[in-house]
Protein backbone atom coordinates (compact mmCIF):
# COMPACT_ATOMS: atom_id res chain seq x y z
CA UNK A 1 0.00 0.00 0.00
CA UNK A 2 1.28 3.53 -0.98
CA UNK A 3 -0.50 6.52 0.76
CA UNK A 4 1.63 9.95 0.95
CA UNK A 5 4.22 8.94 -0.96
CA UNK A 6 5.58 5.85 1.93
CA UNK A 7 5.33 2.12 0.78
CA UNK A 8 4.20 0.49 3.86
CA UNK A 9 4.63 -3.19 2.87
CA UNK A 10 8.00 -3.24 4.18
CA UNK A 11 7.42 -2.60 7.52
CA UNK A 12 6.60 -5.91 9.08
CA UNK A 13 9.89 -8.57 9.29
CA UNK A 14 7.80 -11.88 10.83
CA UNK A 15 11.61 -13.24 11.84
CA UNK A 16 12.22 -9.80 13.71
CA UNK A 17 9.03 -10.23 15.95
CA UNK A 18 9.09 -14.00 17.35
CA UNK A 19 8.72 -15.13 20.31
CA UNK A 20 6.27 -11.52 20.55
CA UNK A 21 3.41 -12.76 18.22
CA UNK A 22 1.31 -15.69 19.97
CA UNK A 23 -1.52 -17.99 18.82
CA UNK A 24 -3.92 -16.17 17.25
CA UNK A 25 -2.84 -13.01 19.11
CA UNK A 26 -4.40 -13.79 22.55
CA UNK A 27 -1.69 -13.05 24.90
CA UNK A 28 -1.03 -9.35 25.50
CA UNK A 29 2.02 -7.55 23.49
CA UNK A 30 1.82 -3.92 24.18
CA UNK A 31 3.40 -1.77 21.73
CA UNK A 32 4.94 1.51 23.96
CA UNK A 33 5.97 5.11 21.89
CA UNK A 34 8.47 5.90 24.75
CA UNK A 35 9.71 9.01 23.38
CA UNK A 36 6.11 10.90 23.75
CA UNK A 37 5.88 11.45 27.61
CA UNK A 38 7.39 14.73 29.24
CA UNK A 39 9.28 12.76 31.72
CA UNK A 40 11.20 11.24 28.87
CA UNK A 41 11.84 7.42 28.09
CA UNK A 42 13.16 6.65 31.21
CA UNK A 43 9.99 7.00 33.32
CA UNK A 44 7.58 5.08 30.70
CA UNK A 45 10.65 2.22 31.15
CA UNK A 46 10.06 2.42 34.66
CA UNK A 47 6.12 2.00 34.27
CA UNK A 48 6.66 -0.89 31.86
CA UNK A 49 9.23 -2.84 34.20
CA UNK A 50 6.06 -1.81 36.98
CA UNK A 51 3.67 -3.20 34.74
CA UNK A 52 5.55 -6.52 33.53
CA UNK A 53 6.17 -7.60 37.07
CA UNK A 54 2.27 -7.84 37.93
CA UNK A 55 1.24 -9.11 34.22
CA UNK A 56 4.01 -11.60 33.59
CA UNK A 57 2.08 -12.71 30.58
CA UNK A 58 2.44 -9.79 28.53
CA UNK A 59 5.16 -8.49 26.36
CA UNK A 60 6.42 -5.14 25.02
CA UNK A 61 7.28 -3.64 21.65
CA UNK A 62 8.87 -0.27 22.82
CA UNK A 63 9.27 2.42 20.09
CA UNK A 64 11.85 4.95 20.22
CA UNK A 65 15.79 5.59 20.50
CA UNK A 66 16.86 2.11 21.00
CA UNK A 67 20.93 3.45 22.10
CA UNK A 68 19.19 4.81 25.30
CA UNK A 69 16.52 2.19 25.59
CA UNK A 70 18.69 -0.49 25.98
CA UNK A 71 20.23 0.63 28.64
CA UNK A 72 17.41 1.55 30.61
CA UNK A 73 15.77 -1.98 30.08
CA UNK A 74 19.02 -3.59 30.84
CA UNK A 75 18.99 -1.67 34.02
CA UNK A 76 15.44 -2.69 35.03
CA UNK A 77 16.20 -6.07 33.77
CA UNK A 78 13.38 -6.78 31.47
CA UNK A 79 15.25 -8.03 28.60
CA UNK A 80 13.20 -11.02 27.88
CA UNK A 81 9.77 -8.74 27.91
CA UNK A 82 10.76 -6.48 25.53
CA UNK A 83 11.49 -5.90 21.62
CA UNK A 84 13.38 -2.80 20.89
CA UNK A 85 11.75 -0.96 17.88
CA UNK A 86 14.57 2.23 16.62
CA UNK A 87 12.90 5.21 15.90
CA UNK A 88 14.78 8.93 16.05
CA UNK A 89 12.18 10.75 15.56
CA UNK A 90 9.49 12.74 18.37
CA UNK A 91 6.47 14.04 17.69
CA UNK A 92 6.14 17.18 19.74
CA UNK A 93 3.16 18.25 21.43
CA UNK A 94 3.09 21.78 19.20
CA UNK A 95 2.92 19.85 16.11
CA UNK A 96 -0.41 19.70 14.11
CA UNK A 97 -1.41 16.27 13.32
CA UNK A 98 -1.37 17.12 9.04
CA UNK A 99 1.95 17.77 9.49
CA UNK A 100 2.73 14.41 11.59
CA UNK A 101 0.95 12.59 8.96
CA UNK A 102 3.06 13.74 6.50
CA UNK A 103 5.90 13.79 7.58
CA UNK A 104 5.64 11.28 10.80
CA UNK A 105 7.41 8.30 8.65
CA UNK A 106 10.03 8.02 11.88
CA UNK A 107 8.88 8.71 14.64
CA UNK A 108 7.87 6.31 17.29
CA UNK A 109 4.29 6.97 17.78
CA UNK A 110 4.25 6.15 14.19
CA UNK A 111 5.91 3.24 14.19
CA UNK A 112 4.12 2.18 17.59
CA UNK A 113 0.55 2.15 15.83
CA UNK A 114 2.00 0.56 13.02
CA UNK A 115 2.49 -2.32 15.47
CA UNK A 116 -1.33 -2.79 15.66
CA UNK A 117 -1.90 -2.27 12.22
CA UNK A 118 0.19 -4.99 10.84
CA UNK A 119 -1.00 -7.66 13.79
CA UNK A 120 2.26 -7.89 15.99
CA UNK A 121 0.60 -5.88 18.83
CA UNK A 122 -2.46 -6.23 20.32
CA UNK A 123 -2.73 -2.47 21.78
CA UNK A 124 -0.88 0.82 21.27
CA UNK A 125 0.03 3.01 24.23
CA UNK A 126 1.11 6.67 23.79
CA UNK A 127 1.94 9.45 26.60
CA UNK A 128 2.28 11.69 23.44
CA UNK A 129 0.44 14.50 21.69
CA UNK A 130 -3.62 13.82 21.40
CA UNK A 131 -4.57 15.03 17.92
CA UNK A 132 -1.72 13.80 16.32
CA UNK A 133 -1.88 10.09 18.29
CA UNK A 134 -6.18 10.23 16.83
CA UNK A 135 -4.95 11.23 13.47
CA UNK A 136 -2.44 8.73 13.09
CA UNK A 137 -4.60 6.08 14.07
CA UNK A 138 -7.53 6.80 12.06
CA UNK A 139 -4.47 6.72 9.14
CA UNK A 140 -3.62 3.53 9.93
CA UNK A 141 -5.85 1.82 11.60
CA UNK A 142 -9.03 3.36 10.15
CA UNK A 143 -12.56 3.42 11.75
CA UNK A 144 -14.37 0.31 12.42
CA UNK A 145 -17.44 0.44 10.01
CA UNK A 146 -20.43 2.29 10.38
CA UNK A 147 -18.60 4.59 12.93
CA UNK A 148 -19.09 8.17 11.80
CA UNK A 149 -16.84 9.59 14.99
CA UNK A 150 -14.48 7.80 17.20
CA UNK A 151 -14.47 9.05 20.76
CA UNK A 152 -12.13 9.13 23.84
CA UNK A 153 -13.24 7.48 27.24
CA UNK A 154 -11.43 7.72 30.09
CA UNK A 155 -12.48 6.70 33.58
CA UNK A 156 -13.54 9.38 36.23
CA UNK A 157 -13.28 8.27 39.68
CA UNK A 158 -16.93 7.66 41.50
CA UNK A 159 -18.35 6.39 43.99
CA UNK A 160 -19.56 3.35 42.15
CA UNK A 161 -18.03 -0.08 43.56
CA UNK A 162 -15.66 -0.36 41.13
CA UNK A 163 -14.54 3.24 41.98
CA UNK A 164 -14.94 5.60 38.76
CA UNK A 165 -17.03 5.70 35.19
CA UNK A 166 -16.46 5.70 31.80
CA UNK A 167 -16.97 9.03 30.40
CA UNK A 168 -16.91 9.34 26.34
CA UNK A 169 -15.71 11.62 24.33
CA UNK A 170 -13.31 14.16 26.18
CA UNK A 171 -11.85 15.51 22.96
CA UNK A 172 -11.39 13.41 19.92
CA UNK A 173 -14.28 15.69 18.03
CA UNK A 174 -15.66 18.99 19.51
CA UNK A 175 -18.43 18.28 17.12
CA UNK A 176 -21.36 15.69 17.64
CA UNK A 177 -24.85 15.40 16.78
CA UNK A 178 -27.99 13.06 18.04
CA UNK A 179 -26.26 10.16 15.89
CA UNK A 180 -23.34 10.29 17.03
CA UNK A 181 -24.27 10.53 20.52
CA UNK A 182 -25.88 7.68 20.16
CA UNK A 183 -22.94 5.87 18.94
CA UNK A 184 -21.00 7.20 21.86
CA UNK A 185 -23.84 5.36 23.79
CA UNK A 186 -23.14 2.09 22.31
CA UNK A 187 -19.36 2.46 21.88
CA UNK A 188 -19.18 3.09 25.76
CA UNK A 189 -21.80 0.13 26.36
CA UNK A 190 -19.44 -2.16 24.90
CA UNK A 191 -16.79 -0.70 27.17
CA UNK A 192 -18.50 -1.21 30.27
CA UNK A 193 -19.96 -4.36 29.59
CA UNK A 194 -16.66 -6.07 28.08
CA UNK A 195 -13.81 -4.07 29.52
CA UNK A 196 -15.22 -2.89 33.21
CA UNK A 197 -18.17 -7.00 33.28
CA UNK A 198 -20.84 -4.54 33.71
CA UNK A 199 -23.48 -6.58 32.53
CA UNK A 200 -26.42 -4.03 32.54
CA UNK A 201 -24.81 -0.68 32.59
CA UNK A 202 -26.10 2.54 33.62
CA UNK A 203 -25.93 5.04 30.76
CA UNK A 204 -26.77 8.68 30.64
CA UNK A 205 -26.46 12.08 28.95
CA UNK A 206 -25.19 14.83 29.75
CA UNK A 207 -27.11 18.21 29.74
CA UNK A 208 -28.08 21.60 31.31
CA UNK A 209 -30.54 20.01 33.62
CA UNK A 210 -31.85 17.18 34.21
CA UNK A 211 -35.74 17.84 32.70
CA UNK A 212 -36.74 16.95 29.23
CA UNK A 213 -36.86 20.23 28.03
CA UNK A 214 -33.71 21.86 28.45
CA UNK A 215 -30.21 21.55 26.28
CA UNK A 216 -29.88 21.80 22.69
CA UNK A 217 -31.82 20.44 20.00
CA UNK A 218 -29.46 17.11 19.26
CA UNK A 219 -29.43 16.69 22.92
CA UNK A 220 -33.02 16.29 22.83
CA UNK A 221 -33.00 14.02 19.29
CA UNK A 222 -30.09 11.92 21.14
CA UNK A 223 -32.07 11.13 24.11
CA UNK A 224 -35.08 9.67 22.13
CA UNK A 225 -32.53 7.48 20.35
CA UNK A 226 -30.68 5.86 23.37
CA UNK A 227 -34.02 5.58 25.16
CA UNK A 228 -35.29 3.30 22.01
CA UNK A 229 -31.82 1.52 21.81
CA UNK A 230 -31.37 0.78 25.34
CA UNK A 231 -34.56 -1.34 25.21
CA UNK A 232 -33.19 -3.42 22.69
CA UNK A 233 -29.22 -3.59 23.73
CA UNK A 234 -30.76 -4.02 27.62
CA UNK A 235 -29.16 -1.12 29.44
CA UNK A 236 -30.83 1.33 31.60
CA UNK A 237 -30.68 4.76 30.09
CA UNK A 238 -31.13 7.05 33.09
CA UNK A 239 -31.57 9.88 30.77
CA UNK A 240 -30.24 13.38 31.24
CA UNK A 241 -27.86 13.75 33.97
CA UNK A 242 -26.05 17.17 35.11
CA UNK A 243 -21.93 17.85 35.53
CA UNK A 244 -22.37 17.22 39.44
CA UNK A 245 -23.72 13.37 38.41
CA UNK A 246 -20.56 12.49 36.49
CA UNK A 247 -18.81 11.18 39.76
CA UNK A 248 -21.93 9.85 40.97
CA UNK A 249 -23.07 6.30 41.55
CA UNK A 250 -26.27 6.71 39.23
CA UNK A 251 -24.51 6.09 36.12
CA UNK A 252 -21.92 3.84 35.04
CA UNK A 253 -21.12 5.88 31.11
CA UNK A 254 -21.76 9.31 30.48
CA UNK A 255 -22.23 10.05 27.27
CA UNK A 256 -20.93 13.75 25.90
CA UNK A 257 -19.46 15.74 22.90
CA UNK A 258 -15.72 15.63 22.75
CA UNK A 259 -16.08 20.15 23.75
CA UNK A 260 -17.74 19.47 26.79
CA UNK A 261 -16.16 16.12 28.07
CA UNK A 262 -12.76 17.72 27.18
CA UNK A 263 -13.21 21.06 29.12
CA UNK A 264 -15.17 18.80 32.08
CA UNK A 265 -11.92 16.71 32.77
CA UNK A 266 -9.62 19.30 32.52
CA UNK A 267 -11.70 21.69 34.74
CA UNK A 268 -11.85 18.51 37.44
CA UNK A 269 -7.96 17.83 36.85
CA UNK A 270 -7.28 21.59 37.73
CA UNK A 271 -9.81 21.26 40.46
CA UNK A 272 -7.94 18.18 42.40
CA UNK A 273 -4.82 20.06 41.84
CA UNK A 274 -5.87 23.09 43.93
CA UNK A 275 -7.85 20.77 46.37
CA UNK A 276 -3.96 18.94 47.29
CA UNK A 277 -2.19 22.24 47.19
CA UNK A 278 -4.54 23.88 49.19
CA UNK A 279 -4.48 21.30 51.93
CA UNK A 280 -0.96 21.14 51.92
CA UNK A 281 -0.87 25.35 52.70
CA UNK A 282 -3.40 24.41 55.44
CA UNK A 283 -1.52 21.73 57.15
CA UNK A 284 1.56 23.68 57.46
CA UNK A 285 0.28 26.83 58.32
CA UNK A 286 1.30 26.23 62.28
CA UNK A 287 2.51 23.60 64.61
CA UNK A 288 -1.04 22.34 65.67
CA UNK A 289 -1.99 21.97 61.94
CA UNK A 290 1.04 19.86 61.36
CA UNK A 291 -0.06 17.64 64.01
CA UNK A 292 -2.72 17.30 62.84
CA UNK A 293 -1.41 16.24 59.28
CA UNK A 294 0.71 13.43 60.77
CA UNK A 295 -2.74 12.32 62.71
CA UNK A 296 -4.99 12.52 59.69
CA UNK A 297 -1.82 10.74 57.14
CA UNK A 298 -3.57 7.53 57.39
CA UNK A 299 -6.97 8.43 55.81
CA UNK A 300 -5.62 11.16 53.61
CA UNK A 301 -3.40 8.78 51.67
CA UNK A 302 -6.14 6.50 51.43
CA UNK A 303 -8.25 9.08 50.03
CA UNK A 304 -5.65 10.30 47.88
CA UNK A 305 -5.36 6.79 46.05
CA UNK A 306 -9.71 6.69 45.69
CA UNK A 307 -9.29 9.58 44.02
CA UNK A 308 -5.83 9.81 42.32
CA UNK A 309 -6.32 10.47 38.76
CA UNK A 310 -3.19 8.23 38.03
CA UNK A 311 -4.89 4.96 39.20
CA UNK A 312 -6.90 5.37 36.34
CA UNK A 313 -4.89 6.68 33.70
CA UNK A 314 -5.89 6.05 30.37
CA UNK A 315 -7.94 7.44 27.60
CA UNK A 316 -9.17 4.55 25.00
CA UNK A 317 -9.45 5.65 21.50
CA UNK A 318 -12.96 3.59 20.75
CA UNK A 319 -13.97 3.16 16.80
CA UNK A 320 -11.19 2.04 15.76
CA UNK A 321 -10.04 -0.92 14.11
CA UNK A 322 -7.36 -1.52 17.20
CA UNK A 323 -6.92 -0.32 21.04
CA UNK A 324 -5.32 2.88 21.60
CA UNK A 325 -4.68 4.08 25.08
CA UNK A 326 -3.38 7.99 25.13
CA UNK A 327 -2.11 8.43 28.50
CA UNK A 328 -1.29 11.33 30.30
CA UNK A 329 1.70 13.41 28.91
CA UNK A 330 2.58 14.07 32.70
CA UNK A 331 2.11 10.50 33.45
CA UNK A 332 4.95 8.75 35.75
CA UNK A 333 5.68 5.68 36.23
CA UNK A 334 2.20 4.84 38.08
CA UNK A 335 0.33 6.34 35.22
CA UNK A 336 2.58 4.64 32.75
CA UNK A 337 1.55 1.49 34.36
CA UNK A 338 -2.09 1.76 34.81
CA UNK A 339 -2.26 3.12 31.28
CA UNK A 340 -0.25 -0.06 30.37
CA UNK A 341 -2.58 -2.47 32.59
CA UNK A 342 -5.77 -0.75 31.28
CA UNK A 343 -4.55 -1.81 27.52
CA UNK A 344 -4.02 -5.44 28.82
CA UNK A 345 -7.21 -5.57 30.44
CA UNK A 346 -9.22 -4.49 27.33
CA UNK A 347 -6.69 -6.54 25.15
CA UNK A 348 -8.24 -9.66 27.42
CA UNK A 349 -11.90 -8.34 26.97
CA UNK A 350 -11.87 -8.68 23.41
CA UNK A 351 -13.00 -5.09 23.68
CA UNK A 352 -13.07 -4.76 19.41
CA UNK A 353 -14.36 -7.92 19.07
CA UNK A 354 -17.44 -6.87 18.86
CA UNK A 355 -19.08 -6.36 15.31
CA UNK A 356 -18.98 -2.96 14.50
CA UNK A 357 -21.66 -3.97 12.03
CA UNK A 358 -24.35 -4.47 14.51
CA UNK A 359 -23.82 -0.27 15.51
CA UNK A 360 -25.10 0.33 11.89
CA UNK A 361 -28.33 -1.86 12.37
CA UNK A 362 -28.87 -0.79 16.01
CA UNK A 363 -29.03 2.69 14.50
CA UNK A 364 -31.36 2.16 11.45
CA UNK A 365 -33.43 0.55 13.92
CA UNK A 366 -33.75 3.53 16.35
CA UNK A 367 -33.76 6.18 13.49
CA UNK A 368 -36.64 8.66 14.19
CA UNK A 369 -38.48 10.10 11.04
Amino acid sequence: MNLLGIDFEDWYHPELVEPFISEKNKKPIISVDAMGGDLGPSEVVLGIAKSASMNPEAKFIIHGDSSALSKLIEKKSIQDKCRIVDAKDIVSMDQKPRYIIRHGKNTSMWSAIQSVRVGEANVCVSCGNTGALMALSMLRLRKSPGVNRPAIACLWPSRNELGFNIVLDVGADIKADEQDLLQFALMGLNYARRGLKISRPRIGLLNVGTEEHKGRAELKLAHDLISIASKKENFEFVGFIEGGDIPSNLIDVVVTDGFTGNIAIKTAEGTSRLISEKLKVAFNSNLFSRVGALISAPSLIKMRKQIDPSRVNGGVFLGLNGIVVKSHGSADKTGIASALNLGITLNNADLYDRSSNEIILEQEEVKIK
